[in-house]
């Protein structure tokens, strides 16, 4: 299994190059998405670290003036993808870049994404200067979230779109989008069902809202004011992440040599502290928290699970115990559902509504690790690299079954089974 696993993986990866980036899959999704090309780059270092450089290169060259990473950098040859460049026309967008993006953000993992790429092959590195390009970006990336997105009151950012989450129809985003008083109407583009089953995706009311959101934040120049977002939500995961990335944006800084910008420790643990306003003591886990009503979404998600991945976090025993129960079933679910079993709003098919994904398996297997829990983190690795291989690399799977659904040939579910595969099973 393990020669079928890098050479299957390295020709998605391969045949989804473009040249300076990674698309996530030809068809479905055909320019540069943000958090993809960072779990992207945590495979291809294992294959080319000048490759996966160049990668994390092409999406830092898309930063805005304001420091924010923009969820997709567009190819121009491709008019094929809702919403597009032409729907967000950030040219005449005030400090976007010169090449046409979103205007929205995704989870902050570049940073992560970086200096695990650095450590691949540090001489190379060393050599093109890549942490040296790369921090600047990443300081100004980090700035933009803590002036721009977080609440000085809970000192969490939030997200002003479901699509920033990644996890884009998950439950929680339910009620901040009934609270949405608007819509995009019935005419909803929707070439994604031309890539995957209808049963599969977010739902057309649901589009209506999304783009909706999307368009009346482009018409205010992406601005982040209350009065431009009436969606406003802080995501455990979103956070969590961005905290383990100011952990490694403190590593590059000392591999640096230089005085950081701040104190990056410092700031992890002030995010990982303020997390604790999301815990939920009845269901056992941190959930989300309406950011203009107060209130607290909840239902159990793979989101509240994340924090599991940093090292000071209060309630690590309780997710475990949460991670292992009859609510995701660890080692008996397929991977990790993206929600609870047990839920009545559980669907093992629609997208962030049930399927397991593989790059939040990842997220889990490097918090077991760091949680001294080696033997699990092995065994869920080693069932991402068998559900792939079998499976044609697919976007998400069920989580009884392992059918698979989405799109296939899907690039990180290739870059971080290659990642596990070299790291942690090949190298016991």
């Amino acid at each position: 299994m393990n020669d079928a696993v890098l050479s299957a993986a390295t020709a998605v990866l391969v045949r989804n190059w473009r040249g300076r980036h990674t698309v996530p899959a030809g068809g479905l999704y055909p320019h540069q998405w943000s958090w993809d090309s960072a779990f992207i780059a945590i495979g291809l270092r294992h294959l080319s670290p000048r490759r996966a450089q160049q990668e994390l290169d092409s999406l830092f060259s898309a930063q805005w003036a304001d420091g924010r990473l923009p969820q997709i950098v567009f190819d121009p040859t491709r008019d094929d993808y809702s919403p597009g460049a032409k729907f967000w026309r950030s040219d005449r967008i005030p400090g976007s870049p010169p090449v046409s993006t979103a205007g929205l953000v995704q989870p902050p993992n570049h940073a992560w994404a970086t200096l695990l790429v650095h450590e691949s092959n540090p001489s190379e590195s060393r050599r093109r200067r890549f942490l040296g390009r790369a921090y600047p970006s990443l300081v100004a990336w980090h700035q933009y979230l803590h002036s721009r997105r977080r609440s000085p009151e809970t000192g969490l950012a939030a997200v002003v779109h479901p699509w920033e989450s990644g996890l884009d129809n998950s439950p929680y985003w339910d009620s901040p989008l009934e609270n949405v008083a608007g819509s995009f109407g019935d005419d909803v583009p929707r070439p994604d069902l031309e890539h995957a089953d209808a049963t599969e995706r977010p739902s057309n009311r649901e589009y209506g809202k999304y783009l909706y959101l999307a368009a009346r934040y482009r018409d205010a120049n992406c601005d982040d004011s209350a009065a431009a977002c009436p969606f406003r939500v802080e995501d455990p995961a979103f956070n969590a992440i961005w905290a383990r990335s100011e952990l490694a944006l403190a590593g590059i800084a000392e591999e640096l040599g230089i005085a950081p910008a701040y104190d990056h420790r410092q700031r992890s643990r002030d995010i990982t502290e303020a997390l604790e306003s999301l815990w939920d003591e009845e269901l056992g886990t941190y959930v989300a928290r309406d950011a203009i009503t107060g209130d607290l979404q909840k239902y159990r998600t793979v989101s509240g699970l994340i924090p599991l991945l940093l090292p000071e976090i209060r309630r690590g025993d309780e997710l475990d115990a949460l991670l292992r129960g009859p609510h995701f079933e660890l080692g008996t679910s397929c991977l990790v559902p993206s929600h609870d079993l047990l839920a009545p709003t559980f669907d093992s098919s629609r997208y962030w509504r049930g399927p397991s994904w593989f790059n939040t398996a990842w997220l889990l297997v490097e918090a077991l690790t760091g949680r001294g829990a080696g033997a699990e983190a092995r065994a869920l690795a080693s069932s991402m690299a068998e559900l792939a291989v079998l499976n044609d690399f697919p976007e998400y799977v069920d989580p009884h079954t392992g059918e698979p659904h989405g799109t296939r040939i899907f690039s990180w579910t290739a870059a971080l089974c290659l990642d596990l595969q070299t790291r942690l099973i090949d190298g016991e």
